[in-house]
């Protein structure tokens, strides 16, 4: 199932979707998919497909990524919510399930707690409510810095990002090429500013605000720690109901990690919302 490229433009800032809309009746719940930092669209793209033939499904270059505004005067974590708002009415698409993925997930649990009237469902891939490390916007900066840019071919991406831990193949799918080589499409820069704000406090009033049924689906090898799920789930609003499974053998992308499981997760939660619906 093919997707179309949508632009979304939002105080003077574009946004680049991919949106797979097979002109499903109005009762189908439309999800919006959230990439994390320095990710791209196209790492939901295995999951939009599995989604497509029952829901529409719209996934977000998020400023700053992708084929989105590359420099963008605002990375705020209250921007980022803004430009969640602004692709769901510019694109019609009514109380949508959010899933979104580390940074994605972040803002994806802002909008529904800002916002619940717009919000259906929330899915919070390996993304929680605790404050950040201090030191992590200088790890990501020290991270990038150590990327031996350009890549000479993407062979040569995917090896190294695999030697990082990571999908090789959808890493480097989100790289560009210019004249001397590959290059990721975001700036350094941009990535260690978006992660700052995350480092300044914690997140749980934003959490507590959330009351719409939501799904955490944690990386066994992720980034967060135990006791951080066990308090988002202690901690939510008795009227939210609030599932968390822990995906074996996954690190921090479960979504690229073990594609099937979170497919099958993401169907689930869903079918759900529909018969609670009915």
């Amino acid at each position: 199932m093919m997707w179309t490229e949508r632009t979304v433009t939002r105080a003077g800032t574009r946004l680049t979707c991919r949106d797979w809309d097979s002109h499903h009746p109005g009762s189908a719940t439309p999800v919006v998919l959230l990439h994390g930092l320095a990710g791209h669209t196209g790492e939901w793209d295995a999951a939009a497909a599995h989604l497509a033939p029952h829901h529409r499904v719209v996934a977000v270059d998020q400023r700053g990524h992708g084929a989105s505004e590359r420099r963008p005067a605002d990375v705020s974590r209250a921007a980022y919510v803004a430009d969640v708002l602004a692709v769901c009415e510019q694109l019609g698409l009514h109380r949508p399930v959010l899933v979104g993925q580390s940074l994605g997930g972040h803002t994806a649990m802002l909008t529904a707690a800002a916002h619940p009237e717009l919000v259906r469902g929330l899915v919070l891939v390996d993304a929680g409510a605790a404050q950040s490390d201090p030191g992590t916007p200088e790890e990501i900066g020290g991270w990038l810095d150590s990327w031996p840019l350009p890549f000479p071919t993407l062979a040569e991406a995917r090896t190294f990002l695999t030697g990082q831990g990571l999908n090789g193949e959808a890493w480097a799918a989100g790289l560009e090429q210019r004249a001397d080589g590959w290059y990721p499409r975001f700036e350094r820069s941009v990535m260690v500013a978006a992660i700052t704000e995350n480092t300044t406090r914690a997140w749980w009033p934003e959490w507590q605000a959330v009351r719409c049924p939501t799904l955490l689906v944690i990386g066994e090898k992720g980034i967060m720690p135990p006791e951080e799920s066990v308090r988002m789930l202690d901690s939510a609003d008795p009227s939210t109901v609030t599932t968390a499974v822990s995906v074996l053998g996954s690190g921090h992308d479960v979504h690229l990690d073990r594609p099937a499981v979170v497919h099958s997760l993401l169907s689930a939660f869903l079918t759900e919302l529909r018969t609670r619906a009915v």
